[in-house]
């Protein structure tokens, strides 16, 4: 048994380098979008558009994977995400004119939605029932862990390298991920039949309904204000551009601080925690405005704004899962294009904001939206155990 568990959590590892190489892909090139856009020709908006064309594939893509590969065995199926992660950055690095960089970019967003719907999912088929979501968080930990990485590695590249060598980093971890889940992944058969209609059938599921809901208000909160992040140290709380990178970097790293400890705390009660990383979400984003002439407070407000931002994708993950038990595919998949989807939102609303009436007011209006996410988590959970707890009650 000990010698199966190992192995499962070999395998749990394989899963999260794929993660880590899917995210790590998608935001490496954001901060070599001048060089990109010189290059090849194009104005620096129009560059913009890979990571826009990115979002939106991922979006479309978790759902359309998940249907078309019901019958796939999900092994087979993470390796090829893993293939076509690697063949999109090889695209990309080669790629002669803007058209093709997007064609690789859409790529990565189907590898991208993908990974995450089924990659989150297999976690609990891989080690012990009360180990799924430690296994959990060691995937999305990989998300975290590549937001972390994707900043400087970024920087280095655009300071010493060509920008195309990002994207061989980017395929080389995605080879790494494909060897290792050749070599570690066992065989996985799909136990879940998942058909268009388990998809939008999951709006029928109370507790489904209210974490998709919730997604989308904390992510759409989290973008609003995270987006302008950088402007916001450099212009409101007057950051040096050099000291800006290290409080990013200190953003991120509280993010995988936060993602293995609220892996704990959802042991003890998932609604709890949820509600705790809400309220603590609108706290840390509204006060920042009104500290930003102290430095020391700026930076205790993004540890804990990071730390909560660590913990919020694996809570509603978590969520997600249990509220959907025989569907945990169907329900992450929505997940993933509820997000994007809240992710382009917020961002957009967020610089509506910013132009109409500066940082300051965006970081409150995202202050807003999470506590209205956090509420009718707690409204409509609380709600939706009572029902439960009556319903039993009668049987």
């Amino acid at each position: 048994m000990s010698r199966l568990r190992h192995s499962g959590w070999l395998s749990v590892s394989s899963v999260a380098v794929g993660s880590f190489g899917t995210v790590l892909s998608e935001f490496l090139p954001i901060g070599l979008l001048p060089s990109i856009a010189s290059d090849l020709g194009v104005r620096i908006a129009t560059a913009g558009l890979m990571v826009v064309v990115t979002g939106l594939a991922a979006a479309v893509a978790a759902p359309v994977v998940t249907v078309a590969t019901l019958r796939l065995d999900r092994r087979i199926v993470l390796v090829g995400l893993s293939a076509v992660l690697v063949v999109s950055d090889a695209v990309a690095a080669l790629a002669p004119a803007f058209p093709v960089l997007l064609v690789a970019r859409v790529l990565l967003g189907v590898a991208l939605g993908g990974f995450w719907a089924i990659g989150a999912g297999i976690a609990g088929r891989l080690v012990a029932e009360d180990q799924t979501i430690r296994a959990t968080s060691l995937i999305t930990a990989g998300i975290s862990i590549a937001t972390v990485v994707s900043l400087p590695l970024g920087a280095f590249v655009a300071a010493t390298a060509n920008w195309r060598v990002a994207f061989v980093i980017g395929g080389a971890v995605g080879l790494v991920a494909l060897v290792l889940q050749l070599l570690t992944l066992p065989a996985v058969p799909s136990q879940q039949r998942v058909r268009p209609a388990a998809l939008t059938g999951l709006f029928g599921v109370p507790r489904a309904r209210v974490g998709l809901l919730v997604a989308a208000f904390l992510f759409a909160a989290q973008f609003a204000a995270y987006t302008y992040v950088s402007p916001f140290l450099q212009d409101v709380a007057r950051v040096r551009p050099d000291v800006v990178s290290v409080a990013l970097l200190v953003f991120g790293v509280s993010g995988i601080i936060g993602n293995f400890a609220t892996s704990a705390a959802l042991d003890r009660s998932v609604l709890g925690t949820l509600t705790g990383l809400g309220v603590t979400l609108a706290a840390a984003v509204a006060l920042l405005p009104l500290v930003a002439h102290l430095p020391v407070a700026v930076f205790a407000l993004l540890v804990v704004w990071g730390v909560v931002w660590g913990g919020l994708p694996l809570g509603l993950q978590t969520w997600m899962v249990q509220a959907t038990p025989q569907g945990a595919e169907a329900g992450l998949a929505m997940f993933v294009t509820t997000i994007q989807v809240a992710l382009a939102v917020g961002s957009s609303l967020g610089g509506v904001a910013v132009a109409a009436a500066g940082i300051a007011v965006d970081f409150r209006f995202a202050a807003v939206v999470a506590l209205v996410g956090t509420a009718a988590l707690v409204w409509l959970g609380l709600r939706t155990a009572t029902r439960t707890s009556t319903a039993a009650a009668h049987h």
